[in-house]
């Protein structure tokens, strides 16, 4: 059995709500642009993840902020590394803002076969909205390849 159909086991209380109040001072600080601030904060809470870390259902929104906030960046190759780790864990595969950053990440990482195929899953996943608030570029780019993107 992979990674990816196991259910994901929960943490013991004490340390959940430490990665609760470290994600969330690293969610403050992306919001005020600190985001090195806020890599350390979710760095922090990822470090308190028993390994694998794959296991825990934590680790997906950890990963996934991790990620983003590579992203905001610019630091495509980073947000990829990410939300790649954050794929392999239980539950993650077919979060449609995961496929989003990834597929955006990989587009500006040049490798836009597989930005294709992740834009895919996050429209598929979510439809029209996912690309509200995003450059328009992903999805110009997704319309080139994809014939019933409205």
């Amino acid at each position: 059995m992979s990674n990816l159909d196991q259910k994901p086991e929960e943490l013991p209380s004490n340390t959940y709500e430490q990665i609760k109040a470290l994600c969330a001072a690293g969610d403050q600080h992306c919001e005020a642009g600190e985001h090195e601030l806020a890599l350390a904060e979710f760095e922090k809470a990822l470090s308190l993840l028993p390994t694998p870390i794959e296991r825990w259902e934590a680790a997906i929104w950890i990963l996934t902020a991790i990620g983003d906030t590579h992203y905001s960046m610019g630091a495509f190759e980073n947000s990829r590394n990410a939300l790649a780790g954050a794929m392999l864990c239980p539950g993650a595969l077919g979060n449609p803002f995961i496929h989003l950053r990834l597929g955006q990440s990989l587009y500006e990482l040049g490798k836009h076969e597989k930005a294709m195929d992740e834009l895919a899953r996050a429209y598929m996943g979510a439809g029209i909205a996912i690309f509200h608030g995003e450059p328009p570029k992903y999805l110009s780019f997704l319309r080139k390849h994809m014939k019933d993107v409205r």
